[in-house]
């Protein structure tokens, strides 16, 4: 794929998170029991405490050394998380990158663009109702610079590994997702203004069930 150069932006929305809560009434366990792939979602609105631990489950900062909620092959971190938001209290929908260290969204495009996200998604109309999905992107020179070939195998362990924790964060806050892997990469790369050097792995709609 050759993607085009990004122009330059000049001014761009940032949005500090509230603190992400560490703690839970339900068991890890009780998690696990109660995970399932959900395709249909209410429109209710996620808060702003919801979004912030989803995204700390994905690629949270724990420790004072950067380390991060998921494992990753040699602490080589390739991936970018993006929240692709339609109904959440308090943000404009758009395009919003993660920034692990400031647990911050910073605005890459303005609007609602689930619907965009669905057609480049070969039209899976859970990703138009769920209220935000978090789409998981890699940088995979990060990591095959150190390790060439079985670099590739191993940004794919890590996504796995940032997906599941998803998929267990939004049980444990009364939530639903799924975890999509079929689009095309060209639109998904499009729709979200990806770097060049960025691929899209996942998109993971995540809201209410209904």
């Amino acid at each position: 794929m050759t993607a085009k150069p990004k122009e330059k932006k000049t001014s761009m929305t940032t949005i500090v998170l509230p603190k992400p809560r560490h703690k839970s009434k339900m068991s890890l366990e009780e998690a696990f029991l109660k995970r399932r792939s959900v395709r249909a979602y209410k429109e209710d609105a996620l808060s702003q405490n919801e979004v912030s631990n989803l995204l700390w489950a994905a690629q949270g900062i724990t420790s004072s050394d950067g380390l991060r909620t998921a494992a990753s092959a040699g602490a080589r971190y390739p991936l970018e998380a993006y929240l692709v938001v339609g109904n959440v209290e308090d943000i404009t929908p758009g395009v919003y990158k993660y920034d692990p260290v400031k647990h911050s969204l910073t605005m890459r495009k303005k609007g609602d663009l689930r619907g965009k996200l669905t057609t480049a998604a070969h039209g899976q109309g859970m990703i138009q109702e769920a209220p935000v999905s978090v789409v998981l992107a890699a940088v995979y020179e990060r990591t095959t610079s150190k390790y060439e070939g079985r670099g590739v195998r191993y940004v794919h362990n890590d996504v796995g590994h940032a997906g599941q924790n998803i998929c267990l964060q939004a049980v444990a806050l009364g939530l639903g997702s799924v975890v999509v892997g079929a689009f095309e990469d060209d639109d998904v790369h499009n729709v979200l203004d990806l770097a060049n050097d960025e691929r899209p792995l996942y998109i993971m709609p995540v809201g209410k069930a209904r």
